[in-house]
């Protein structure tokens, strides 16, 4: 893999998670298991097979479990090296993953308001901005979503928006894109809307939670005024953006922002997997010929 113009990652994961309570009352909504391991896991995970080890985690009130969950545990691992190899070897693995740092939102103002406190340290630079509540499989024979996003910055030098087409019904839950298309799954973004009617959309392309940015967006959200919420709106700052493009990935999104989404994701997910596809294949199968017994 050739060195990457991208070399830091941004994971806003301060949210309060209210769509997910009362399991997240007490427990961060990124922390949430997908199959055999939390959201957020899988996030760091795409900025590691990205060719990216710099990664800035957003955190706020309650949040500590993220920090604990990618730092080491010398009794944990001292424990596992005694007696399962292959356990000691995956927890060793994982405090060893990246470069993670951790930032504090002190106030609760916004995705706009997250991603600025990473300014000091992005700089100049520019980066990318990963939701940590989003995961984002590639398809077969295509790299991560986020290095898609690296190779078309290398080639325009402008802010990214990953998008796809959404249902209507789920129009008003997402930033909806207007654009032109100057390639095939490539636009030049006319105006970005956040959480539009269904009659105010411009069309159905949304941002799924997977951005790359000049260090220009920094400026933005700060003369950015509160927007949706009476919060600093990330898709505001972009509106303002002199130049940004809007990239159609070749990725499966699975969205983890509400309960029935988090299940799908696992469901799913989990058939995927060697270890579990098939016996949870059987189980399905018995639960659809009506039987419950197991």
């Amino acid at each position: 893999m050739k060195k990457n113009t991208v070399t830091k990652v941004v994971i806003p994961a301060a949210g309060f998670g209210t769509r997910f309570l009362p399991m997240t009352k007490a427990q961060p909504k990124e922390m949430l298991p997908v199959v055999d391991k939390p959201v957020i896991q899988y996030v760091v995970e795409e900025a590691v097979l990205s060719g990216i080890s710099d990664i800035i985690i957003i955190t706020g009130k309650g949040k500590r479990a993220i920090e604990d969950h990618f730092d080491s545990s010398f009794e944990l691992e001292w424990k596992l090296k005694q007696n399962n190899s292959k356990l000691f070897q995956q927890t060793k693995k994982l405090s060893e993953l990246a470069d993670i740092h951790f930032i504090r939102q002190k106030h609760q103002n916004g995705l706009g308001d997250a991603v600025l406190t990473a300014e000091k340290h992005c700089g100049d630079e520019p980066f990318a901005v990963l939701l940590g509540d989003t995961i984002t499989v590639p398809h077969t024979g295509f790299q991560t979503c986020t290095k898609q996003m690296i190779d078309t910055f290398d080639k325009y030098k402008e802010s990214i928006v990953v998008v796809e087409q959404v249902p209507d019904n789920k129009i008003p839950d997402f930033g909806i894109i207007d654009g032109s298309c100057i390639e095939k799954d490539l636009y030049q973004i006319n105006t970005i809307v956040e959480k539009p009617t269904l009659a105010d959309a411009p069309s159905n392309l949304g941002a799924i939670g997977r951005y790359l940015f000049t260090p220009e967006i920094f400026d933005r959200l700060k003369h950015t005024p509160p927007g949706y919420g009476g919060e600093l709106q990330l898709t505001d700052a972009i509106e303002c953006l002199e130049k940004k493009l809007a990239l159609v990935t070749h990725c499966t999104r699975y969205d983890i922002g509400d309960k029935l989404g988090w299940m799908k994701s696992s469901l799913k997910l989990a058939l995927e997997h060697d270890e579990f596809s098939g016996p949870l294949k059987s189980y399905i199968l018995q639960l659809n010929e009506g039987n419950f017994n197991e």
